[in-house]
């Protein structure tokens, strides 16, 4: 009876509109979830603002004190070649050769001890006619360390010495992290015949003629 009763009283209530208390239950733990939800949003938010906020604080202060955006850094991560990954390609010496910068419309190659840069961004310097166009479309690793231009403009590193062999890698090194060239790949070298003579030094002192 008692039971039937209790039943009755929570239909009417039902009726009048009162809610079960079940059902407030579920409300209030809806509501406190959502609270936490947004609460936790806001301080993500506010700690990303926070963090924004420095990152421009940083960018000022560099230009403020060094004229630059990055505190004088000019290394190769500057440039994006060196964050987008990109397949690598391989020349042969007659391929390479067309990338010498006579030809306005195609980037500008060069190699160094095999491996290719592009330096298209220094055309004035390594286009036809440049100051350094002599090194564009091929593989002149004997010239960087040597200084000769009209006979060593050759991959033949024979015959150099241990700090010759230094100075190319500097120079490899020095397209490798440059802001502006990047790799683009390697050239398959021809290989030099062990018995040929060694490229002569256009710097050598020539001799002089003997009196008559």
């Amino acid at each position: 009876m008692d039971s039937n009763n209790s039943i009755k009283q929570r239909k009417n209530g039902a009726r009048q509109g009162q809610e079960p208390s079940s059902l407030k239950g579920q409300a209030f733990n809806k509501t406190d979830a959502v609270k936490k939800s947004t609460s936790s949003s806001s301080a993500w938010s506010s700690v990303l603002q926070g963090f924004l906020l420095f990152v421009v604080f940083l960018f000022l202060a560099s230009y403020l004190i060094t004229d630059t955006w990055f505190w004088g850094y000019k290394g190769k991560y500057l440039n994006y070649h060196h964050w987008v990954p990109r397949k690598q390609l391989v020349f042969t010496q007659q391929e390479l050769a067309q990338y010498d910068g006579t030809d306005p419309t195609k980037n500008i190659y060069l190699a160094v001890k095999g491996e290719v840069f592009d330096v298209t961004a220094g055309r004035p310097y390594y286009a036809k006619g440049g100051g350094y166009g002599f090194f564009s479309g091929r593989d002149a690793s004997r010239a960087y360390s040597t200084g000769c231009f009209q006979t060593h403009l050759t991959h033949d590193l024979r015959g150099l010495t241990k700090d010759q062999l230094g100075a190319v890698d500097g120079w490899a090194n020095f397209y490798r992290n440059h802001p502006k060239y990047f790799k683009v790949g390697t050239v398959i070298l021809d290989p030099i015949d062990p018995h040929s003579p060694i490229p002569e030094d256009c710097n050598k002192p020539v001799a002089a003629k003997p009196s008559s």
